[in-house]
């Protein structure tokens, strides 16, 4: 029998609850090709990752690359003017405590830029339960898989294995990472997704960050 040991936590839509500032971002970005704004409802049904792929859907077809980066830096600049209010998810840091009082451990794996979440990270006061923290490096059009493989390697020799590994996101693309490595995921609500778009995924699905926690300690194989 192998039980979780290690937790490897998506930041955005997470531990951050962020969603307020991903709808006036997002939003914004839209009302630069003069769309209509969307409800977060819709937001939820529609979103995937890469990111294009939900403009897609929302457009009709694929932004054009001018299109595409005039939508990406107008959205990371509202997003970014947004974030520093944006809070920890509820029981966040309670959590994040007892599983690192427990002797577990935990990472955290964001696709945000790696220089801005470090500084953010820090600025809540909770990078000291985490073994690493790693942003994306590279361009916002992709899937979090190659970061997941890039950021377990970087834990090679602390005793973190994929096997013993639950990642806990709010995406669909946080259960394909984990899938890619080996891993578990556990989906959060509170997020980007539906809890039905969540489903499709084939994993475990919950509503507070609690139950996440309380799952990955069920998940053995």
């Amino acid at each position: 029998m192998t039980t979780t040991n290690h937790i490897v936590w998506d930041w955005n839509g997470t531990l951050l609850h962020d969603i307020d500032a991903v709808m006036v971002a997002t939003n914004a970005s839209f009302a630069e090709l003069g769309f209509a704004p969307i409800t977060l409802e819709t937001y939820r049904e529609l979103y995937v990752v890469p990111v294009p792929k939900f403009y897609e859907r929302l457009m009709g077809r694929l932004p054009t690359e001018e299109e595409w980066l005039l939508m990406d830096e107008t959205f990371h600049r509202h997003y970014w003017a947004a974030a520093d209010g944006a809070g920890l998810a509820e029981g966040a840091r309670d959590l994040l405590a007892g599983w690192q009082r427990d002797g577990l451990t935990q990472s955290l794996l964001s696709l945000a830029p790696h220089e801005k979440l470090v500084p953010l990270v820090r600025a809540h006061g909770i990078d000291g339960h985490f073994l690493r923290v790693d942003g994306r490096t590279g361009p916002s059009h992709t899937s979090k898989a190659g970061h997941l493989v890039r950021h377990l390697r970087a834990l090679d020799g602390t005793g973190v294995t994929a096997d013993r590994t639950v990642l806990i996101g709010d995406a669909v693309d946080d259960a394909l990472a984990a899938a890619h490595v080996g891993a578990r995921a556990v989906l959060y609500t509170g997020g980007s997704h539906s809890r039905r778009s969540l489903e499709s995924a084939g994993v475990p699905v919950v509503d507070t960050l609690a139950e996440a926690v309380l799952t990955a300690r069920e998940l053995a194989e």
